[in-house]
């Protein structure tokens, strides 16, 4: 056998060496792999105020801007014809409403008075008894006062109980009471505006 021959074999060798060697480090780096994936749906739920000046089930309706606020209905012929030391009240209810799902609480948030009588009427507001009366024997915790109607001390937050099914929540019963001062204007007139503001808990 020739030089030429065995040279040649011998590189065949090697290089059919080299072929499986590379064969062989394919199949070391090749890995097995396998995945899970999770996921999950997110919603948001409903929160919604609504106030009634009629009773603590009848009526509510949403008047969720000073625009579009609820007129009180405060006692009458009096309220139009006050006097110093006069002292008129008003009810009003609110809840939340049925397509809401999560409980929350409620304060007072502010006040605005205007007229020539706005500086001369002080007022507070109690949450009382769903059906109690809201007159001189109301007695409940203080959630807003003011010395006029422009002032405004905010007193103890209310909770606001979330309805069960397609019910809307319990209400609650806030009555006004605004007091005449000795400064009382004659003939003229003033309005005041307040806001509640319901959280979420």
């Amino acid at each position: 056998m020739n030089n030429t021959a065995t040279k040649r074999r011998k590189v065949l060798a090697v290089l059919a060496g080299g072929v499986v060697l590379g064969v062989g480090a394919a199949i070391t780096l090749a890995a097995w792999n396998d995945s899970e994936f999770a996921t999950g749906l997110f919603g948001a739920g409903s929160f919604n105020l609504e106030g009634s000046t009629t009773s603590a089930t009848d009526d509510f309706d949403d008047h969720a801007t000073a625009g579009a606020a609820a007129e009180l209905e405060f006692t009458l012929p009096l309220a139009e014809n006050l006097a110093p030391t006069d002292v008129v009240y008003a009810s009003f209810w609110v809840r939340l409403d049925a397509a809401t799902t999560t409980a929350g609480t409620l304060t007072g948030a502010g006040a605005t008075g205007t007229g020539a009588n706005a500086d001369h009427l002080s007022y507070e507001v109690q949450v009382i008894g769903p059906t109690a009366d809201c007159d001189a024997t109301a007695s409940g915790t203080v959630i807003a006062s003011g010395d006029d109607l422009a002032d405004f001390t905010a007193g103890a937050p209310t909770a606001l109980a979330v309805g069960a099914g397609s019910d809307p929540g319990a209400a609650v019963h806030l009555c006004f009471a605004v007091t005449a001062e000795d400064g009382l204007l004659q003939g003229e007139t003033a309005t005041g505006t307040w806001q509640f503001t319901a959280e979420s808990n």
